[in-house]
């Protein structure tokens, strides 16, 4: 993929160490050839961030809180003072309550519900439209990652399941309103994955485990697979790719149940 990139910027928002998935995604793209600035929130994220970003040649980080408005304009703000285009937006971006990630789904709080899906969804939407104008120069991409959780019932998921589930409505409506503007909009869905947020969730190992053994695959996604996947979504041999969730999760998706073996 050397050169795929090349002359392409890119914003990536949602790094936390050198294990997360959209640190897969930001160092593929650089190894493609594209220039990038990163968002991280608070002090303790912005240390870890730093070395990682030096290591891809970028020396543009910006903290940024989603939930906040003059935060947000701050930050995109900066961000055109210093590009006059953007050719990709990588938003990685979620958060629920780790308590109410397991028991009954019922029982989610009215506040935790709120709080999940405007950090996990409506971020979404802020962030895109802060980030149109520089888009729409460029034809750019908006990139999202979302999980099976949002179609089907899975463990420890709750909340998040919903949340993610209405991040993928998001990703076709704006698909929609962008497509005229030669913005593309899509989602990257992978399988279980050892990230930080990942072991965050109860019975995480179990969940990694299952899918090794039962995908067609026999295999979970890689920080790899997934950043060659989003490098192929920006990149002009994705150009006519939108409003889609493109799953990199060994094919477990296509499973109705175990493996025999399994069973």
């Amino acid at each position: 993929m050397t050169g795929m990139l090349s002359g392409k910027r890119g914003l990536v928002m949602g790094v936390a160490n050198e294990r997360s998935i959209a640190w897969g995604i930001a160092k593929a793209c650089a190894e493609a050839g594209a220039e990038l600035a990163f968002t991280y929130q608070g002090e303790a994220f912005g240390q870890r961030l730093a070395p990682l970003a030096a290591s891809v040649g970028s020396d543009f980080m910006v903290d940024v809180d989603v939930t906040d408005d003059a935060s947000l304009d701050a930050a995109f703000a900066q961000l055109g003072a210093r590009w006059d285009s953007l050719d990709f937006l990588v938003h990685a971006i979620a958060f629920s309550d780790k308590n109410e990630l397991t028991g009954r789904f019922m029982n989610t709080s009215r506040a935790n519900f709120k709080n999940s899906l405007d950090i996990s969804c409506y971020s979404l939407i802020e962030v895109t439209r802060r980030a149109h104008p520089l888009l729409v120069k460029a034809g750019g991409t908006v990139l999202t990652l979302s999980y099976q959780g949002s179609n089907r019932v899975t463990p420890f998921y709750n909340v998040m399941g919903v949340a993610k589930a209405a991040l993928e409505a998001t990703v076709r409506y704006m698909a929609n309103d962008l497509g005229p503007e030669g913005v593309r909009v899509n989602a990257i869905s992978p399988g279980p994955m050892k990230t930080l947020a990942g072991a965050a969730i109860g019975g995480a190992r179990k969940t990694y485990k299952h899918t090794d053994m039962n995908a067609p695959l026999r295999a979970n996604a890689t920080l790899e697979a997934v950043g060659g996947t989003a490098v192929y979504l920006i990149s002009d041999a994705g150009a006519c790719t939108t409003g889609e969730i493109i799953r990199v999760d060994g094919g477990y998706h296509v499973l109705g149940m175990p493996q025999p073996e399994n069973l």
